[in-house]
């Protein structure tokens, strides 16, 4: 993919909001003054960013072809203090993306993505038969509900996709069936004759789930950022003249996901296809395979309040462990 695709949708952005990011400075320092007080994880509410494009188009209320770009304007806006683009090996990236997420999402992790706004190149992921090239995720605080989203923009072939997903103590399909009821309750103050199926959360999910997969990753313990650095938050600096601001980097930072535990992974999947025809001479040997990927939650700290989370590999069972492999799953273990 080209490495420069989420950067040209910010240009783009910028030109059709110019003044955009100078007001996200005005309303970054309003916090906890003039404007609620939000959570540090939440860059700026989706309320902020109506309001910068109500303020361009000069009108209170947006009609509904403009309510998207509030989606897009606050994942791109949000993307633009940093600009990090996440590329996972390609073993790693599978092995991640099928990681089922079952039970209830460990949301409280994603309170800890390595930047306020992330892009994730998705190779090969189709949108209804369409490439999808990647997606922007940041966290979305409501100022009028409280309630907390994970706010997802698919960069498909022709246009940005925003979808937001509720997160709380509870299963993804749960929470796919509160976007999808939220959705339906706005749509129903703007036309009431539109209906949503009944069975779309679960046409979503299997389109939703390996993206839930990729973050869960970025969030581990042992994400494996390919390099002695990791990606952080930047700070807002004191201005002569215009208060405090972030300035973004002049161009993007790509984060190669993997690079070691990728390589492990391939050397393993190859030495349990060694391992399967040595099993046929020694029968009364389990058959070679490979263990299932899955996530691992636990908690730490007094009274095990924080949570953590950690991605366990797919690991190879009844065959030599190519190298670097066991000490990569120790590591993650730890």
């Amino acid at each position: 993919m080209n490495s420069i695709r989420p950067q040209e949708h910010l240009i783009a952005a910028g030109k059709i909001y110019p003044n955009a990011w100078k007001q996200v400075d005005d309303l970054r320092s309003a916090r906890g003054k003039d404007l609620p007080n939000w959570p540090d994880w939440c860059f700026l509410p989706m309320s902020g960013w109506y309001a910068i494009i109500s303020a361009a188009t000069g009108m209170d209320r947006l009609p509904v072809n403009l309510v998207g770009d509030v989606g897009r304007l606050a994942a791109l806006g949000t993307w633009r203090v940093s600009q990090g683009i996440y590329r996972f090996d390609p073993m790693l990236y599978e092995a991640v993306s099928s990681t089922p997420v079952v039970g209830d999402i460990p949301c409280e992790v994603l309170y800890h993505l390595p930047e306020w706004c992330v892009y994730i190149e998705t190779p090969g992921l189709l949108f209804d038969r369409t490439p999808q090239y990647g997606f922007f995720t940041h966290l979305e605080w409501d100022a009028n509900t409280q309630r907390h989203e994970l706010r997802l923009l698919l960069d498909i072939e022709a246009t940005l996709l925003p979808i937001p997903v509720h997160i709380g103590p509870w299963s993804l399909d749960e929470s796919l069936g509160r976007m999808v009821e939220e959705s339906q309750r706005q749509a129903n103050t703007i036309n009431k004759g539109d209906e949503f199926p009944t069975d779309l959360p679960s046409l979503m999910r299997p389109h939703i789930e390996p993206m839930i997969s990729l973050l869960l990753y970025l969030c581990t313990e042992s994400a494996d950022y390919g390099g002695v650095s990791v990606p952080t938050k930047p700070h807002a600096q004191k201005t002569k003249h215009h208060g405090r601001r972030i300035f973004p980097p002049d161009k993007p930072r790509i984060w190669d996901m993997g690079i070691r535990l990728g390589a492990a992974l391939k050397r393993a999947s190859e030495s349990s296809g060694q391992g399967e025809t040595s099993s046929v001479v020694y029968r009364s040997r389990p058959r070679a395979h490979i263990r299932r990927a899955h996530w691992h939650t636990f908690r730490i700290g007094k009274g095990r309040e924080k949570l953590k989370i950690n991605w366990l590999p797919p690991i190879p069972v009844n065959v030599e462990s190519p190298d670097d492999l066991p000490a990569v799953i120790k590591k993650i273990k730890q």
